[in-house]
This record gives structure tokens, sequence and C-alpha cells, in this order.
């Protein structure tokens, strides 16, 4: 393999990878081995024709594609590795050559890592932040604990009201016509969650069990199915079972229950300092973030679209992997939400690019300051993360491969570079 590096404007580069012929054509056979079996030619069994015959019926090109996407992952790695330059984003890749018997040539148009003209990081101002604890704060949490003991009871005597918790069978018209993905049976909702586009589940409100109710919505411009933006539609409902919540007293007895105090007024004062050390973290934390926030705004970079293109990816994939814990699939978000994928990924655009500029800011004050990070934090980090996922420290460590203690020693050094700014910023 040959590589050429073109700088770009605007921290972009453009490599050009080139690839000996003979590999090419062991891709090409590669190729031919992998697809032979679903290939049929007039007087040969499956599998057995030569790939001559199937190239000169179907043309030399018909194994690239195939061979092409084994080459460029494994070829592109290379190029990384051997390029020198810090790569922040994902490869823009354009096929310019491939023939067999001639080299192999394609293009990576990368994202490199900006230079940061890093401003004051000392001493930066930020607001003073609250942290006193207020009695309507304690009973909002006691509330809060109330709701979680809350039972749920059946009701058959009224109508749906605000709040309620039911089931319900539905399905939605559009000028008469039922619409794909409309219908649901024996669906839980919850009025007032906001679960359904807008004013649908106001219009529950009122209905009787068992009695069909027709609710009138417009589905949103911007709702991710083409083919119901901006539409009129009648659903068809009824409700089947209605519930509602039944707050426990607020006396002794529930202290008893909810907590390893015998009396209210204890429980109370539990309440008021957990919220407090919960008020010093969330301080703690703002603190560290509005001095970051005063860093990056005293400092200059210039951010190729492609990193932050790159990273909102990422924090699309990482909100995908936390719905999907919770048993919902990103399809499945998008059709309850009326969201798609792309307002997904402008909505998390000025987070990304925030995330972008934080560490880069960051990672120049690791730099100007020397700050190191010792085999002993390391250490400490392990153990950390052994707790968390509740397993042995040294099999963490032996899970952790060189790469992988690499980069959690960089984000070590990241975290003491955070504390580093917030200790040395001034409140006002």
């Amino acid at each position: 393999m040959s590589l050429q590096v073109e700088k770009l404007e605007k921290n972009m580069a453009k490599l050009t990878i080139e690839v000996a012929a003979e590999n090419l054509e062991k891709a090409i056979e590669k190729a031919y081995r992998k697809n032979k079996n679903k290939i049929s030619v007039p007087g040969f069994r499956k599998g057995k024709v030569p790939r001559q015959m199937i190239e000169k019926m179907y043309g030399k090109e018909i194994f690239y594609e195939d061979a092409v996407n084994m080459l460029i992952p494994e070829e592109y790695a290379k190029a990384y590795d051997e390029c020198g330059e810090e790569i922040v984003s994902s490869p823009k890749i354009d096929v310019v050559q491939v023939e067999a018997g001639q080299p192999f040539i394609f293009t990576a148009e990368v994202a490199l890592k900006p230079e940061v003209r890093l401003g004051k990081y000392k001493g930066v101002k930020v607001g003073k932040i609250e942290t006193e604890v207020t009695d309507a704060e304690v009973d909002a949490e006691i509330d809060k604990e109330r709701e979680r003991n809350a039972r749920n009871i059946t009701v058959e005597d009224r109508a749906v009201k605000d709040g309620d918790m039911t089931v319900l069978d539905f399905e939605g018209f559009v000028d008469g016509v039922a619409f794909e993905g409309g219908k649901g049976e024996d669906y839980p909702l919850t009025i007032g969650s906001g679960a359904f586009i807008p004013g649908f589940e106001d219009q529950l409100v009122g209905a009787e069990i068992g009695k069909e109710v027709e609710v009138n919505v417009t589905f949103p411009e911007n709702y991710q199915a083409e083919e119901l933006k901006g539409k009129d539609a009648v659903f068809k409902c009824t409700v089947k079972e209605i519930k509602e919540k039944e707050l426990p007293e607020l006396d002794d007895e529930f202290a008893g229950e909810v907590s390893e105090f015998e009396t209210l007024a204890e429980y109370r004062e539990d309440v008021r300092k957990k919220l407090s050390e919960q008020k010093e973290t969330e301080a703690k934390r703002e603190k560290e973030d509005k001095a970051i926030d005063a860093v990056i705004e005293d400092s200059d970079m210039e951010i190729p679209e492609a990193m932050i293109e790159t990273q909102q990816r990422q924090m699309v994939d990482e909100f995908a992997q936390r719905i999907q814990m919770q048993g919902l699939t990103l399809d499945q978000y998008f059709k309850f939400t009326g969201n798609s994928h792309e307002m997904l990924l402008e909505q998390v655009k000025p987070q990304a690019e925030k995330r972008i500029k934080s560490r880069l800011v960051l990672e120049a004050v690791v730099e100007k300051e020397n700050i190191e990070v010792s085999e002993d934090d390391y250490t400490k980090e392990v153990e950390r993360m052994a707790e968390m996922y509740q397993m042995e420290a040294d099999k963490v460590r032996e899970m952790l491969g060189e790469d992988e203690k690499k980069n959690v020693m960089k984000d070590i050094a990241i975290q003491k570079a955070v504390e580093f700014v917030a200790e040395n910023a001034k409140e006002e």
C-alpha cells in the first residue's frame, strides 16, 4: 500500500490510498468464492462455475463491489495508522480506480484535530451557585415518594379524567381509509403524558368505558411518516380500562414504611440532608460546566464540520442504546414522537459541538499544565469500573487492552483538567 496525504482547508485532509494489483486480485478471488454458490450458469452445477465463465457472462465488474468492500476497511486502517495525523472523523470514501490487473486506488476525506489557541483558563469567573434546600423542595421530594408508593385503583363508575392510566383500542383513518401503523389494541396510555401527537390525549378526557369515541387530530408537518405529514386524521378509540392513583397518607406510618425512621419529622430531616448532599454534588458539576464554558469562550479553534457530524452520529447511537435498554427501538421512538433520524441529528448538534470544544480545551489544559496520570490513578479507575459493572478488578484490567488503557488514562487526565479549571475559578 502507498499513501499520499493532502492537507485541505478547514482542518480537512484527503488520503489517497493505492493498493497493489495482486491484493485486488486476491480480494476479487475471495469475492468469487463467496458468491459462486449463488450464481447459476446453464450447463454448470451451482458452485462449480469457473470464475472466467461468470465474468464473461456478467462482466469482469461482477465481483468488484464485494472485493472493494473487503479491501477498504483493512487498507484504510493501515493508512490511518501510517498517516501521522490525528484523525477525528469517519472517512468519506471515494473509489478512484478499480480494475483487474491494475492497482486499486481510493481516497478518504477526513477531519484532522484542530489546533486550539487556549485563552484564559485560570481564575475564570463563574456565578455563585445556590445550595440551600428549601421546605418546598423537601415537600416535593416526599411527594415523589408518595407517588412511588401510590396504589393504582380500578375505576368503573366515571369517565376518563386527566392523569388517569387507561387501556384502549384505537384505529386511525385518513380520508376514511385506515393507515399503516395507526392501529393498537390493549394499548396502555396515561392521559397527559404527551406520548401521542398533540390533541390526542385531551380528547379522551370524558370518554366512558366501552363507548367508542372519535379523536380528531392533525399530524405535524415534521412528522416522520411522509404520507401523514400535515394530514387530518380520525382515530376511533374505545377505552377498556381506567385506573387512578391513590396516594398514601402523609404521617408517621408512611415514614416508617418508606424509611428507617419512626416519625415523619425524622424522615423529613433525612430527606433534607440527602437533598443537601445532592445539591452540593450538582453545584460542583455546574461550577465545572460554567468554568469550562468560560474557557471555551476565551479560546479559539476551527472545528471541521465532519468532526461535528461524527460526534452527532455517536450521540444518536448512544441515545439508541439507552432507549433500547428500556425496550424501545429507535424506529418505535420515531413513530411515537413524530421525530426522525435527521431531526434527532440536528437536535444534538449544539451539544455535539460543545462536547468537542470542551474536550479540545481540556486537552490543551492538560498539555499546558503538564498534567500527568499515575499508575495508581489508573488502578483507582479500574476499581471504580469494577464496582460499577460488578466485576473483579483483575477481570476489568484484563479486558482493557493497551489501546483501551491509553484511552482511560486520557480520560483521567481530562477529568483532572476539569477539576483544575474549576478549583481555580472564582465565584462572583
